[in-house]
């Protein structure tokens, strides 16, 4: 697994929950080390861990620590990278929904190194939508759901999106129902960073 992840995983606990939980999820997790490099590679098996770890550090599911790190992704006001990157998949929240399949190849023009998960829309109808998603993540569906129902927030969507679970050929299927694209104020967007002296 890409250091960027296992590091967005650690800035995640230690955000949330404090530095004192994230190093009890280091010690459970047996990592040896104290931070995540982002820029290194680090086996499967050690992401694994460590959100086994939080899972027992946190008393709370495995589905619900990795959608929670699905809304730090994009709602933390220290990690605004990825929401830029999706808001610039289009005006409305439909507009980004469509804009999905384009995310990996997005993310490999500033990460090259990065396997982004791999994003299928099925579109139902003009509010019914199912997004396939293809990862070497085990549940990284539900961290999908997380940045979905964040995005839906960040556009001032009114939405559902429930996670369906595992389709026979091993992606993990959404349910997204938009029910208003233009439901409240979303978050101020502009396409030029604010650049500050």
């Amino acid at each position: 697994m890409h250091g960027l992840m296992n590091r967005s995983i650690q800035c995640f606990l230690r955000d949330t929950y404090g530095a004192a939980t994230w190093a009890a999820v280091a010690r459970q997790a047996q990592l040896g080390f104290e931070n995540f490099e982002a820029m290194l590679s680090y086996d499967d098996a050690l992401t694994d861990a460590v959100l086994e770890a939080a899972v027992q550090v946190l008393g709370r599911a495995r589905d619900t620590v990795l959608e929670d790190l699905g809304i730090y992704l994009v709602s933390h006001p220290e990690r605004q990278g990825l929401r830029r990157l999706l808001r610039f998949g289009g005006v409305g929240y439909a507009d980004f929904l469509h804009s999905l399949e384009d995310l990996p190849g997005r993310i490999r023009l500033a990460l090259p190194e990065v396997e982004a998960p791999h994003l299928v829309l099925e579109d139902h109808s003009s509010s019914e939508y199912s997004v396939l998603c293809h990862a070497g993540l085990a549940g990284a569906g539900h961290v999908v759901v997380g940045i979905l129902r964040a995005m839906a927030d960040d556009y001032g969507a009114l939405t559902l999106v429930e996670y369906q679970g595992v389709a026979p050929d091993g992606a993990e299927r959404i349910a997204i129902t938009l029910a208003d694209d233009d439901f409240a104020e979303g978050r101020r967007f502009d396409l030029a960073m604010q650049v500050t002296p």
